[in-house]
């Protein structure tokens, strides 16, 4: 009996195993056009917010407030999101510095950032970071944001 408990255990990690995977792929593939598309981004903020207790999930949920300060309209409001999707992004990568991931989020980030907001600091490092372990990359998305990123 003690058996089939821990196969079934091990099955039910390999679909939870396989529904983050699918869940981070959907993810990637829309973060791009949550800077144009509004509902995407205010969605996926809502998504994510109940997912953040995972350092790529919380880094992803930063990356997306600070986009959704473009779509805010008063300037207050849009620099308190910036900050609060600044400071997540931020704890994202504490937790796992070494995440080539995380680093593209926050590069893609920094890079389109004005610069009165003072938030372009780690262009450089996480540029040489990412060209250094592009090889631990397996999504084909993160490998083509990845090309579109070194390129400049």
């Amino acid at each position: 009996m003690k058996f089939f408990a821990f196969v079934f255990f091990l099955f039910c990690l390999q679909i939870r195993a396989q529904t983050d995977s699918t869940q981070l792929e959907t993810i990637r593939n829309n973060y791009s056009k949550a800077v144009t598309d509004k509902e995407l981004c205010s969605e996926m903020i809502r998504e994510l917010e109940i997912l953040k207790d995972k350092p790529i999930y919380l880094g992803y949920l930063g990356g997306l407030q600070i986009i959704w300060a473009k779509h805010v309209i008063n300037p207050f409001r849009k620099l308190k999101t910036f900050k609060k999707g600044k400071i997540n992004l931020e704890k994202a990568i504490l937790i796992e510095p070494y995440n080539t991931e995380l680093r593209l989020i926050r590069i893609t980030i920094q890079k389109n950032t004005p610069r009165f907001l003072d938030y372009k600091e780690n262009i450089k490092e996480d540029k040489s970071f990412i060209k250094k372990n592009i090889k631990s990359i397996q999504s084909p998305i993160l490998q083509n944001h990845i090309n579109t990123i070194t390129k400049n």
